[in-house]
């Protein structure tokens, strides 16, 4: 536990936290608005497409379901914020010789990164519960601004589940940051694991345009689907134009991934030579 509360403190100090977190809440926060901003001068409009587009943004922002498109809002930005986030520890850990020096200490090196990685899952833990919050403010805002009715907000039923889709949201998301933790670890640097996460992240998109029935299985595709309701589209959410899993399968397959990144950091860290 030492360990553990020493890599609280660590992340919490660093910039990295901050601007990873700040970038994450900017950027939702900016999209919302500007939906709301959309949906209100489309008021009125005649045209197919300005009521297609006000349609589409009704759906986002109307509460109750909007609670789960937030979710999945955040999970589906939040992932790749988070693979970020991993790859940023994950790489520090050897660039600037913390690794090594817990080593020398004589530290367990799978049970140092491990425990690295549980910090980072702390911290990511109360960043998507704050972060859900500022969406879901956002989300009030934006259908104020554009004149959609907030009379779900309340809703006991949808309220009464947020536990549990946000403990799925979490998992998801740390599935993400796995696997950017594993990236970062076997490139052994913060650069490289991020650039290659980032990689992967579109890659898989473009790939689910040729092979759906094989990208479906991959990282972001199944942390997508495991906290998907199919309660509409939205951002990152609801109905996919892609194939998908099923919500409690593609929560197997989160796990399963990020069971393997953590195998791949434990065998790579106890095996590699430290150097630096």
């Amino acid at each position: 536990m030492r360990l553990f509360f020493s890599g609280i403190r660590k992340l919490y100090r660093r910039p990295a936290t901050f601007v990873t977190f700040g970038l994450l809440v900017g950027l939702i926060v900016l999209i919302l608005i500007l939906a709301g901003a959309t949906a209100s001068r489309t008021v009125g409009t005649g045209s197919a497409s300005g009521q297609s587009s006000r349609a589409a943004i009704k759906d986002l922002l109307t509460f109750p379901g909007a609670y789960d498109r937030m979710l999945s809002v955040v999970v589906s930005i939040g992932g790749l914020f988070g693979m970020i986030y991993g790859a940023a520890i994950a790489g520090s850990e050897w660039s600037w010789g913390t690794l090594k020096s817990a080593v020398a200490r004589g530290e367990s090196r799978v049970r140092y990164m491990l425990l690295s990685y549980a910090s980072i899952g702390l911290m990511i833990a109360i960043g998507i519960v704050v972060v859900f919050v500022i969406a879901d403010v956002a989300a009030v805002a934006s259908a104020s601004l554009a004149g959609i009715s907030t009379s779900g907000l309340s809703d006991t039923s949808t309220l009464s589940d947020l536990p549990e889709r946000l403990l799925k949201g979490w998992v998801a998301v740390m599935e993400e940051t796995a696997l950017g933790f594993a990236i970062a670890t076997l490139a052994r640097s913060q650069l490289a694991g991020i650039g290659a996460g980032i990689a992967f992240y579109f890659g898989e998109g473009f790939a689910s345009l040729l092979l759906p029935d094989i990208v479906k299985f991959m990282p972001f595709s199944v942390a997508s689907a495991a906290v998907s309701t199919g309660s509409g589209s939205g951002l990152g959410g609801g109905a996919s134009a892609t194939a998908s899993l099923p919500a409690d399968q593609a929560l197997v397959m989160v796990f399963v991934w990020l069971i393997g990144c953590l195998v791949v950091v434990s065998l790579f860290s106890d095996r590699a030579e430290i150097t630096g």
